[in-house]
């Protein structure tokens, strides 16, 4: 199974422009499974709630899922992109998986960063995971790598593969995404962005650093801090079903939630 990873730098509001310089590099490329950014099409600091609704697409519904849909249809691949999500007057940071077939799996963000909470509502979906072709997928975003509970609960489901749209700024998720592989022994594979914005009296720098991760810890593919672009790497997901550290130690046998 070939994993992939698409890096961008969009330009703020401009949904159509930035989704289709992603669609233009990645059409051409082999991958079984593509994770996007988080917000990848609209940019991220919204000086409102209203603005943020204004850029908003509805469940399966708007440009953004039409295109990647029929993406995913051309490539037979699952596409995971993140996006806001408007379900009547809540707003939530999303992320969307796209199978080839047309059916859909949104994840709403649990963990919201800084002033997302004066934009977004706390996600409501959870955490879940959901089969392709084999592979038992589940999906958080950025903030989420804060929290190990969010990847810990991701594989006591029963995930192979973590997929993980993000907007990062702040330094040590590349890193932690190394850790959070390793602590359940998952393929995790982050998408994040590069560039800067200036808005809403707010300035960040965005770290990029994108990388899949392999159950192992190792990084098989990557893009720099300042990199736009596209990478893969083959992936086994079953490399993920053995827990095993030791002949004697098994990193979900051996858990003791007793004394946690």
């Amino acid at each position: 199974m070939i994993a992939a990873i698409y890096q961008n730098n969009p330009v703020f509001g401009e949904i159509e422009k930035n989704l289709d310089e992603t669609i233009s590099v990645v059409s051409d490329k082999e991958f079984d499974i593509l994770v996007l950014p988080e917000l990848f099409a609209t940019g991220y600091i919204f000086e409102s709630r209203r603005e943020a609704m204004s850029l908003a697409d509805e469940s399966g519904a708007g440009v953004t899922f039409s295109k990647l849909k029929e993406l995913s249809q051309k490539k037979d691949a699952l596409i995971v992109y993140g996006f806001p999500e408007k379900r009547g007057e809540e707003l939530f940071n999303s992320s969307l998986a796209v199978l080839p077939d047309g059916q859909y799996h949104i994840y709403q963000k649990i963990h919201l960063f800084d002033t997302e909470k004066e934009i977004f509502d706390p996600g409501e979906t959870g955490f879940f995971i959901f089969d392709f072709r084999g592979a038992r997928v589940g999906m958080m975003i950025c903030f989420d790598w804060r929290f190990p509970e969010s990847a810990r609960k991701l594989a006591l489901l029963g995930a192979q593969i973590i997929c993980h749209p993000s907007n990062l700024v702040l330094p040590h998720c590349p890193a932690a995404m190394i850790i959070r592989a390793l602590e359940n022994n998952i393929y995790a594979i982050t998408a994040d962005r590069v560039g800067e914005e200036v808005r809403a009296g707010q300035s960040l720098k965005f770290i990029g650093n994108s990388r899949i991760i392999s159950p192992r810890g190792d990084i098989l593919a990557f893009l720099g801090e300042n990199e736009t672009g596209f990478k893969a790497a083959d992936i086994n997901p079953q490399l993920a079903d053995n827990k095993k550290v030791t002949p004697h130690n098994d990193l979900f046998d051996d858990r003791r939630p007793e004394f946690y």
